[in-house]
């Protein structure tokens, strides 16, 4: 039996199918639009008003929150009263910073935030920033 090889020839195919590209795609845009606003800081606070005016530059330094039921977290973490000093020492060093800015609830008792500045104020940082939101209206 004798056999013929049959040359096979190979056509380029010039039609592209974006369709599952697409797909991808969008899949990957709602994930990201889902994802998106979790990204944002983590802890929700209500921030007091003030009309001082607000720091223009982007500040590198320590977050440290204080929420309406008098919780602390350090950097968007709860800090466990026992371990706040060595927590924000440790963060303090990751971030290579010396400067802490304090996050009160306007709804916070005023001691609560005079607790965690005293606390800090013992670990010898001197620069202490306290974090407001922007009052409506013009200066008076």
């Amino acid at each position: 039996m004798i056999r013929k090889h049959r040359s096979r020839s190979y056509h380029t195919m010039a039609d592209i199918n974006i369709a599952n590209l697409v797909d991808v795609v969008l899949v990957l845009l709602i994930i990201f639009m889902i994802s998106a606003p979790l990204l944002q800081s983590g802890i929700e606070i209500n921030l007091p008003k003030t009309r001082a005016a607000a720091i223009e530059e982007e500040a590198e330094g320590v977050v440290v929150t204080v929420d309406s039921l008098g919780g602390v977290y350090i950097n968007d973490v709860f800090a466990n009263p026992n371990v706040f000093e060595d927590r924000l020492r440790s963060e303090m060093i990751d971030k290579n910073t010396g400067s802490v800015y304090v996050r009160g609830d306007s709804a916070v008792a005023y001691g609560a935030v005079i607790d965690v500045i005293g606390r800090m104020k013992e670990m010898g940082i001197e620069a202490i920033g306290l974090v407001t939101g922007h009052a409506e209206g013009g200066a008076q």
